[in-house]
């Protein structure tokens, strides 16, 4: 099935993923293919939970076995936040947003979005 027509909605639930942010590409949002449904991702927050040293962060929109770059290798001091999602993206079917951190432990996510259907 495609992704619905947005105009015409049935059901829009709010959702907030997380995650520890690993050094390989994990996601964090997934919208499966054949899900019907549209992923409205509203706001993605990453702070580094290291209090003196800078870790880097990569954010990529994976589809069709390809990622396309939201942020690459943008570096986030220790006690400090990055904004990095400020105007919704959507996920169509088989879409991924992944993540990936340069240092073990150092940063973690929150996520905010939407599943319309």
């Amino acid at each position: 099935m495609a992704a619905p027509n947005i105009v015409g909605v049935t059901t829009i639930t709010g959702k907030t993923a997380v995650l520890a942010i690993p050094t390989s590409p994990t996601a964090i949002v997934t919208n499966s293919g054949g899900s019907g449904k549209v992923l409205k991702v509203n706001a993605l927050y990453i702070s580094n939970v290291d209090g003196s040293s800078s870790a880097s962060v990569n954010v990529d929109l994976f589809r069709s076995s390809v990622a396309y770059r939201i942020v690459f290798t943008v570096d986030i001091p220790g006690d400090a936040s990055l904004d990095v999602i400020t105007k919704p993206i959507y996920l169509e079917e088989g879409d991924t947003l992944r993540l990936t951190s340069s240092a073990t432990g150092d940063l973690e996510a929150v996520c905010s979005y939407e599943e319309i259907s």
